[in-house]
């Protein structure tokens, strides 16, 4: 039986963000698991605080790969399995053609049983391009494998995840995963993401994101399409 699952990240941290809990555990019961990067990373302090140097985006680029490379080793993945197709931060929609076809060449070489990636009404252009690319390829290519869709944080910040919530009671096809055992490791490896929780750069006076401590929970949760 093939026991392979392929996570796709629109950056270096969705996946551990999003499924690190999930990663483990898969890893733990004998899954082989690809993480798959879309993006380099490399624009999220020029976004966020108007950072252009020091870092420099090529610099940030390359301490947000070694970033992931960590905490995806903490999690149990080989070092093999993480794929990075290096797409410029915050331009993946204007690359979706040849995004599509490196995806498809992905998924024909390795035929998964499960899918992971963002849903469609993540806040991220990135994140919701990578849906639409993930979901593309699987339809045109007519993939036999299951979709799971996760969600980092809603595109309406404010009223979303309380609109959400609420249909969330009648919705079907919502997967809550138990990775309680889990959690440490996904706390250890969320902390290897310095660039986000520390001030890195001269010019900084905060923290990018001041904690990742709302996807520590005991239950990671999906949206799954068969």
């Amino acid at each position: 039986m093939n026991k392979k699952i392929i996570v796709f990240a629109p950056h270096p941290d969705d996946e551990t963000l999003g499924c690190g809990g999930t990663i483990a555990k898969k890893i733990a019961e004998g899954y082989e698991v690809i993480v798959v990067v879309m993006t380099d990373g490399r624009n999220s302090l020029f976004k966020d605080l108007g950072i252009e140097s020091d870092p420099s985006p090529e610099e940030l680029k390359e301490i947000r790969k070694d970033e992931v490379k960590r905490a995806t080793k903490i999690l149990g993945l080989r070092v093999e399995n993480l794929l990075f197709l290096d797409f410029v931060d915050g331009t993946l929609d204007k690359c979706e053609s040849e995004a599509q076809d490196k995806v498809t060449k992905i998924l024909r070489d390795n035929t998964p049983l499960e899918t992971y990636y963002p849903h469609e009404k993540d806040c991220h252009p990135d994140h919701r391009a990578t849906n639409r690319i993930v979901r593309n390829v699987i339809g045109k290519n007519r993939v036999l494998v299951t979709k799971w869709r996760y969600m980092i944080a809603h595109k309406y910040a404010r009223i979303g995840p309380l609109i959400g919530g609420f249909l969330d009671l009648f919705r079907r096809g919502i997967v809550r995963i138990d990775v309680s055992k889990y959690l440490s490791l996904k706390k250890t490896a969320l902390n290897e993401f310095r660039s986000e929780l520390s001030i890195i750069s001269t010019k900084q006076s905060r923290p990018r994101t001041k904690t990742f401590m709302r996807f520590l929970k005991r239950r990671e949760k999906f949206y799954i399409d068969s």
